[in-house]
């Protein structure tokens, strides 16, 4: 598990990252946090292919997203 958008792209440009979990809550907000951009991921070179390899409903209405590199 990693902690922060700029250690996640630290290990991304090294090629160490296997999957990747999101975590999404079911609120609407007016302003937050977008996950590219200054507050989040930087830009990177290209992409990563992934596969959807797990979803998951909690009791709280937050869903998991697991997903695999191809």
């Amino acid at each position: 598990m990693l902690g922060g958008a700029n250690l996640a792209a630290s290990f991304r440009r090294q090629d160490l990252i296997d999957e990747y979990r999101f975590y999404i809550q079911p609120v609407i907000l007016g302003a937050g946090h977008p996950l590219s951009g200054r507050a989040g991921f930087p830009p990177s070179a290209g992409t990563t292919r992934l596969r959807l390899a797990e979803t998951r409903t909690f009791g709280s209405g937050v869903v998991l997203l697991r997903y695999l590199r191809l």
